[in-house]
């Protein structure tokens, strides 16, 4: 039983930065330095991308919870390769008819590797940017 305490303690250290943003109509939870396969993007091999839909961000002692996006997060990717997924067969049969139609996809995929997880702050108006009132003179009586 201690075993799979002291498991869980070093998995939640491992974990200190991880992101969760969306791509290609789908969420991932984007971590550094770590592999995903997501849909194929026009881009080509070691090029960099950037994510900005960040819906998630967690540091090591807080977590940021977009509405809907974090503003000003982004995750760096690099592309490592272009791929495709295992075959899936799609089968279809019309029954008492003699109608059937078997037909196979393979889902092109890019893998990218997470080389950043970031926020930065955005600054304030400075002083030159500063909103100036006009006052409207008052009406003669």
């Amino acid at each position: 039983m201690t075993n799979s305490k002291n498991s869980s303690n070093n998995s939640s250290k491992s974990n200190e930065l991880y992101a969760i943003a969306e791509t290609s109509g789908q969420q991932f939870w984007f971590e550094v330095n770590r592999y995903y396969d997501i849909d194929r993007l026009n881009a080509k091999e070691k090029d960099k991308i950037t994510l900005e839909k960040v819906l998630l961000l967690k540091d090591k002692n807080s977590i940021s919870i977009g509405k809907p996006y974090i503003k000003d997060a982004k995750i760096e990717l690099e592309v490592v390769a272009h791929k495709r997924d295992k075959k899936i067969l799609v089968y279809k049969m019309r029954p008492k008819k003699k109608t059937r139609r078997k037909m196979g996809h393979r889902q092109e995929l890019t893998r990218v590797m997470v080389k950043s997880i970031s926020v930065t702050k955005s600054s304030t108006k400075s002083s030159s940017q500063k909103e100036t009132v006009k006052k409207e003179p008052k009406p003669k009586s």
